[in-house]
């Protein structure tokens, strides 16, 4: 029999995980399915079920023999893969042409949307750092602090908005559409705001950090006025023999641009959705079928990984006493900022209620996108595992209240006689990343 040392064992050992991981999540994301609960729902529980909150209960500290502390960072460089891959084809599939001709409509509940979050996350983060100031024996900056929860508060995840819009039909209404719109503009400003964040967190006073933003300006720079231009060219003239090869290419793209971000200090993440960003688009048949398709399922295959990675980090048995009263602060502040920050506004433009609060509920999902953004703050020192459990915990309810409550609010409308927010229009485009 081999022994932990070797390297046969290790590889094995981790190819074992990762098919229990598949088996777990496959299992819970049909159960999640039948309850009407998005997959993200299933995908994240099953990742707490393999982790110190269920499995590491059991007799024989089951965690620890499936997932070996040291054979964890072959783990989670796989589910590095799969959140790259996932938010290229995330920054592929934003479309700006779902925020022309509704600046009006949009503008004054977006802008809402993102400073109440933000002002209330910021009033929450000076609440919760003289308790959560110190990670792994090291002290935490304010600064970096306070401006992380404020941005970790005010995100929306546009893939889980989509996929529920789909699934009750919403694409051709206007709340469908806003609310893309919204979350489109949000995934963009929330990036960047992170960005800004891990710059400031990674560098070495100002001076660092200014050499931080130069670099980064200089990439963003060269992607957008270089690399876009060329990939276009490229794919243009693209043969039928070349096309097997487009899918390799294009995630040796995304892999080098997320090696480059990580270089300048802004995290890997940022470098593949700028490299989504910078795709050809609207992309062409052939792409579609070439790369998009080919790199979704693969990131679809990899991204449980991702949820037992993070899984391993949540420990629910921790959060009691003043904790759990911690965890039930941030759900509480996550559902007045970004629920109560769309709804409100919407109601005053001259909404009806159920559209008001239908609106403030998809806007108020959060799901993978709030995992990644959590993960970074795990890596940069900024949460402590409490914290960031409890962090995982108001993603799980944001993102699980959406669908069941939706489904009252539209059972109103349709017994409404006048409710033309919720109602088709055919005249509004339909976005592709809906209909996935």
């Amino acid at each position: 029999m081999s022994k932990p040392q070797d390297a046969e064992w290790q590889i094995m050992t981790t190819l074992a995980g990762i098919g229990l991981i598949l088996l777990v999540v496959t299992g819970v994301v049909l159960l999640a399915r039948r309850l009407r609960q998005p997959a993200v729902i299933g995908e994240i529980i099953a990742g707490i079920m393999l982790g110190p909150s269920v499995l590491g209960l059991l007799p024989g500290d089951l965690t620890e023999v499936v997932f070996p502390p040291a054979l964890r960072s072959h783990l989670s460089v796989v589910a590095q893969v799969g959140v790259l891959l996932f938010l290229f084809v995330v920054g592929w599939e934003f479309d700006p042409s779902s925020l022309r001709g509704r600046r009006r409509s949009v503008g004054l509940i977006w802008l809402s949307s993102m400073v109440t979050p933000m002002l209330l996350g910021l009033a929450l983060a000076w609440w919760l750092y003289p308790s959560y100031n110190v990670v792994d024996g090291k002290r935490i900056a304010m600064p970096g602090f306070v401006l992380y929860l404020s941005v970790a508060m005010a995100v929306t995840a546009f893939p889980v908005l989509a996929r529920i819009i789909a699934e009750h039909r919403m694409q051709a209404t206007r709340i469908g559409t806003m609310a893309m719109a919204m979350a489109a503009a949000d995934d963009v400003i929330a990036w960047s705001a992170l960005a800004v964040v891990v710059a400031l967190v990674s560098a070495t006073g100002l001076s660092g950090f200014g050499l931080v933003l130069a670099w980064s300006s200089v990439y963003v720079a060269g992607m957008w006025w270089v690399v876009r231009p060329l990939l276009a060219y490229a794919y243009e003239r693209t043969g039928p023999s070349s096309r097997p090869w487009l899918a390799m290419v294009t995630t040796a793209g995304v892999l080098l641009s997320s090696y480059a971000t990580s270089l300048i200090g802004i995290h890997a993440i940022f470098g593949a959705f700028m490299f989504g960003l910078v795709m050809p688009r609207p992309p062409t048949s052939v792409l579609r079928s070439a790369v998009q398709a080919p790199l979704e399922r693969v990131a679809v295959l990899l991204m449980p990984v991702f949820f037992v990675v993070t899984g391993l980090s949540v420990d629910l048995t921790r959060l009691t006493g003043m904790t759990l009263l911690v965890t039930l602060a941030i759900v509480a502040v996550a559902c007045l900022g970004k629920l109560g920050g769309v709804a409100l506004p919407a109601r005053l433009s001259g909404m009806s209620t159920n559209a008001s609060v239908a609106l403030g509920l998809l806007m108020n999902t959060r799901g993978l996108t709030q995992l990644v953004i959590l993960n970074v703050g795990l890596e940069l020192g900024l949460l402590n595992n409490q914290l960031f459990s409890a962090m995982v915990v108001m993603a799980v309810v944001t993102t699980a209240m959406a669908s069941p409550l939706l489904t009252v609010m539209l059972r109103r409308a349709a017994a409404s006689p006048a409710e033309p927010d919720l109602r088709i229009d055919a005249g509004m485009p339909v976005s592709a990343m809906s209909v996935r």
